[in-house]
C-alpha cells in the first residue's frame, strides 16, 4: 500500500516510492469555522498545537518516515476541523429545531390543532409545497376539478381547527434509574404511589408527591420489562428478561416518604425546581431481593404480565411466542396460550371480566376469553407492523398501538374493522386510556399526544430541550388518585419519569 514503511531499516530501497501529498490551503470552511468559534465564544475540543505536539512526540521513535508523519498529521488536522465544523453545525440545527418546536406548540395550542383525517396527508402535502403554481397547464375540465378539490381540501383544513380542550403542564421529574425505564404503573385507589420497571434490572416503588423511592426490588437478573400492582393487596408483579415473572411484597414505609433530603434538589439547568431524585445512593433505599413467588415456564424473555380480575390468576407474554396462564397461589401453569406467529410484546387484562389481550410482532393482537371452561380466542388484524400494546377501555372497547404509526379503536365484539384510526408520525409505544376515555399515546419521537376514543386530537404534551423526554417515550399511565397534582405519568429510555397535570379547560 502507498506509504508503507520498508521491512528493513538497515538498507534503503533503490526504487522510487510514489507519495501523494495534499496541499495545505486556507479554505473558506476554515475561515467560517474560526468565525463561528469566535462568535460563539467556544473553543476547539483541544488546541491544534497540542495535537501537533502529541502527534510528534508519539511518533519520535517510530520507524515511519517523516514524510508519512507529515501527511498523516495533515489528514488528521483536516478531519479535526471537519469534525468541529459538523459539531457546531449540529448545535445550530438543534437550536433551530427547538425554536421551531416551541413555535409549533404555541401555534397548536393557540388554534386547537387537530390532525387531518386519514387519507388527506398526501393531498395536503402536495398542496402545501406550492399552492399557487400548477404542475402543468391543465385543461378547463381539469381546472374545474382542481377548483372543487381545492375547496374540499380547504374546508377539511378549516374544519379541523377548534378551540383547545385540555391544558397540559409538567409538574414533576423523577430521576435515579441507571438505564431506560420500560413501564410505569400506578397504585390502587388510596395508595398515592407509582412503580417503575427498568432495564437496569430493578423495579422501584415511588411516592407520587415527595418523589422518594420507598422500595427497590432487585430480585431479577435481567431487564425488568413490566410492572403491575395487585388490585387489592400490597403485591407487585414484574416480568423480566431473565425469562421469569416475580410476585413480590410491595408494602412500603410511609415514614420514608415524609423524609426530606438535600439530595432531592437537582440543578436548575437540568430539571425543574420541583424535580425529585428516586435515590441515587442504593444504600439508603429499602431493598427487597426475594420474591413471594417465582413464575417459571417460559423459554424466552417475558415482556409483560398482568393480573386477571380477582387476582387469583395472572397472564404472562413472552418472546417464545406463547402466553401462560398461572395460578397465583401455587405458581403453576394452568394453560399455555399459543397461536401467535412471532414474539409477544404485551399483555393486558380487562378490569372486570376474565378477558385479556396479547399483542405480537406478527402485526396482530388476540382476545382471550377465560369466562368459560373452554377458552376462546379472537384475532384482530388491522395493523401492518408489530403491535406494541393493546388495552381495554371502560366502555368495553380495545385500543391498540403499533410500529406502523397508527392507533386503532376497536369494538370488543367486532374484530373486522376498527371504529377509529389515529394516524401519527412515529411508532406508538405502551399507551394508556383514562377512565373518561382519553387516550395517551407515547411515541418514539419523544412526543406524547392525547386523543379521544373517536380519534379526535385533544392535545400534545409540551416538550422542549429543558422540559420533556429527551429520548423515546416507552409508556404512560393515568392516575385516578383524587387530590394528586399529577394525573398522568410517563417514562422513557432517557431514564426519566415525568409527572403531568392534564385537565379540561373548564376545570382549570
Amino acid at each position: 500500500m502507498p506509504g508503507e514503511p520498508p521491512t528493513s531499516t538497515g538498507t534503503k530501497s533503490s526504487s522510487k516510492v510514489k507519495r501523494i501529498s495534499i496541499p495545505r490551503v486556507q479554505s473558506s470552511t476554515d475561515t467560517e469555522l474560526q468565525s463561528q468559534l469566535s462568535q460563539s465564544g467556544s473553543t476547539p475540543l483541544q488546541p491544534m498545537a497540542f495535537h501537533h505536539l502529541n502527534f510528534r512526540t508519539d511518533f519520535e521513535d517510530s520507524s515511519i518516515p517523516p514524510a508519512v508523519h507529515s501527511r498523516l498529521f495533515d489528514l488528521f488536522q483536516q478531519i479535526h476541523k471537519e469534525f468541529e465544523m459538523v459539531y457546531l453545525e449540529n448545535i445550530g440545527l438543534q437550536e433551530k429545531i427547538d425554536a421551531l418546536n416551541e413555535r409549533l406548540e404555541r401555534e397548536c395550542y393557540g388554534s386547537g390543532e387537530r390532525s387531518l383525517p386519514p387519507g388527506d396527508f398526501q393531498d395536503y402535502s402536495d398542496y402545501s409545497k406550492n399552492p399557487f403554481k400548477p404542475k402543468s397547464t391543465p385543461s378547463s375540465a381539469q381546472k374545474i376539478k382542481a377548483s372543487h378539490k381545492l375547496k374540499a381540501q380547504t374546508s377539511k383544513i378549516v374544519s379541523s381547527f377548534k378551540n383547545p380542550t385540555m391544558t397540559c403542564t409538567m409538574h414533576r421529574q423523577y430521576a435515579g434509574h441507571k438505564d431506560g425505564v420500560w413501564e410505569i404503573s400506578v397504585g390502587r385507589p388510596g395508595q398515592p404511589i407509582i412503580a417503575t420497571a427498568s432495564a437496569d434490572h430493578t423495579a422501584r416503588v415511588i411516592a407520587m408527591d415527595s418523589g422518594r423511592c420507598l422500595l427497590q426490588y432487585i430480585g431479577h437478573s435481567g431487564s425488568v420489562n413490566s410492572i403491575r400492582f395487585h388490585p387489592t393487596i400490597d403485591l407487585a408483579l414484574t416480568a423480566s428478561g431473565d425469562c421469569t415473572a416475580h410476585i413480590w411484597q410491595a408494602a412500603v414505609n410511609w415514614d420514608v416518604a415524609k423524609r426530606q433530603s438535600s439530595s432531592e434538589d437537582l440543578s436548575a439547568d437540568r430539571t425543574p425546581t420541583n424535580a425529585s431524585c428516586l435515590g441515587d445512593d442504593n444504600e439508603d433505599l429499602p431493598t427487597l431481593r426475594t420474591p413471594v413467588r417465582e413464575l417459571l415456564g417460559h423459554s424466552g424473555v417475558v415482556m409483560a404480565a398482568d393480573w386477571l380480575p380477582g387476582a387469583d390468576q395472572l397472564v404472562t407474554a413472552s418472546w417464545d411466542r406463547t402466553a401462560n396462564l398461572y395460578d397465583t397461589e401455587t405458581g403453576e401453569i394452568i394453560h399455555t396460550l399459543c397461536g401467535h406467529d412471532q414474539e409477544l410484546t404485551y399483555v393486558s387484562t380487562h378490569h372486570a371480566q376474565r378477558l385479556c389481550v396479547t399483542a405480537s410482532r406478527d402485526s396482530t393482537f388476540r382476545l382471550w376469553d377465560f369466562r368459560e371452561p373452554i377458552h376462546s380466542v379472537s384475532v384482530f388484524q388491522g395493523h401492518t407492523e408489530a403491535v406494541t400494546s393493546a388495552v381495554f377501555t371502560r366502555e368495553d372497547k380495545i385500543v391498540s398501538g403499533s410500529d406502523d404509526r397508527s392507533v386503532k379503536v376497536w369494538e370488543l365484539r367486532n374484530i373486522r374493522s376498527p371504529l377509529a384510526t389515529i394516524r401519527g408520525d412515529s411508532a406508538a409505544n405502551r399507551l394508556a386510556v383514562s377512565s373518561n376515555g382519553v387516550v395517551a399515546i407515547p411515541h418514539d419521537n419523544r412526543q406524547i399526544r392525547l386523543f379521544d376514543l373517536s380519534g379526535q386530537r385533544l392535545a400534545r404534551l409540551p416538550r422542549t430541550s429543558r422540559r420533556g423526554h429527551r429520548r423515546m417515550v416507552c409508556a404512560v399511565a393515568w392516575a385516578e388518585e383524587p387530590g394528586s397534582i399529577c394525573n398522568l405519568f410517563s417514562c422513557g429510555f432517557d431514564r426519566l419519569v415525568l409527572g403531568w397535570n392534564v385537565l379540561p379547560f373548564k376545570d382549570v
